[in-house]
Parts: structure tokens; C-alpha cells; sequence
């Protein structure tokens, strides 16, 4: 089973993204927005003490009429935040984010965020494990034939469309 510092070494921008718990709302939805990330994670005096979403936003901001730019994010961020350590299991993420219906899980390790992964992450991770155990069976199903087309459902092996064409 694969672990969450593998999921994060495999991450193309490494960049966890923080915002100041007293920061307006309005900063933490620009900061998002630049980012192009759907958290952040909320931090006081560097120690982390929530996590603020696009979800929590639209629930506690958008909503209930208030105003971005004199709500602070404490007032609306998720906390105390769940979070998971570098070795952590990539199944034990996906049932905790199933379990508590969170997107993202920040990445704590001796107290200091090291990362943070997103159901996305972790379905990018899946997808490609899975294609790698398809690329090895379709390997050993080859054999020494491997000149042969297969039929696997893979990005490199299309179906054929008739018997001649597998056989020509």
C-alpha cells in the first residue's frame, strides 16, 4: 500500500498554501483563487489551527449573507482540522476523507506541516498504480509474444475492431 510521501513526491507543485487566521476571508478567497487551490490551510503564529475550503466559504459566507472582505477566517474555517503524517496509508486517506466528507487533509509531521494532499491527489496515485499492475499482467500475459496485440483496456492498447485487424 502506498503512503502519503509518495503521493506527495509525485506532486507537481509541492506548495502548501497558508493564510494568518485573522487574514479576511476576502484574502483567503483571492490567495485561492490565485493559487488555483480549493484550501488553505489556517495558521496562528505558524502553528497550524484549521483549514479553510471553497465549501466553507459557500456555506458560511456566500449563505448566510456576510461579508468577505469583514469576516475573518477563523470565523468560518474548519477546526480542529484533521490531519494525516507522511506515513500514513493512501487507503486510510481515502476512508477518513469518505468518513468525514473532507476534500483535503494537511500533512503533519513533529508538529510541523510538511504538505497537504486532496482527494484528487489521491486519485491521480490510484489511477496510476492501477495502470502500472495493467502494463505488468499485460507483460506476463504477452510472454515471449509480445509482438501479439491485446485487447486490455489500456492508453497504449486500443481495442481492435475486427479478428483481421488483431491478426494483421
Amino acid at each position: 500500500m502506498a503512503t502519503v510521501t509518495q503521493v506527495l513526491k509525485t506532486k507537481s507543485d509541492k506548495t502548501v498554501h497558508t493564510i494568518d487566521a485573522e487574514a479576511s476571508v476576502h484574502e483567503a478567497m483571492a490567495l485561492m483563487s490565485k493559487a488555483e487551490v480549493g484550501a488553505l490551510v489556517v495558521t496562528v503564529g505558524g502553528e497550524v489551527c484549521g483549514i479553510v475550503t471553497e465549501r466553507d466559504y459557500a456555506r458560511k459566507v456566500i449563505l448566510r449573507d456576510r461579508a468577505s472582505r469583514t469576516t475573518t477566517v477563523c470565523e468560518i474555517m474548519t477546526a480542529p482540522v484533521m490531519s494525516v503524517s507522511p506515513r500514513t496509508g493512501t487507503d486510510d486517506c481515502m476512508a477518513l476523507m469518505t468518513q468525514h466528507h473532507v476534500r483535503h487533509l494537511p500533512v503533519i509531521e513533529g508538529g510541523r506541516l510538511v504538505g497537504i494532499v486532496s482527494i484528487g491527489d489521491l486519485v491521480r496515485h490510484l489511477i496510476e498504480e492501477q495502470q502500472f499492475a495493467i502494463d505488468q499482467l499485460e507483460t506476463y500475459v504477452r510472454g515471449p509474444h509480445h509482438e501479439m496485440p491485446t485487447c486490455a483496456l489500456t492508453r497504449r492498447s486500443p481495442i481492435p475492431q475486427t479478428l483481421a485487424e488483431r491478426f494483421a
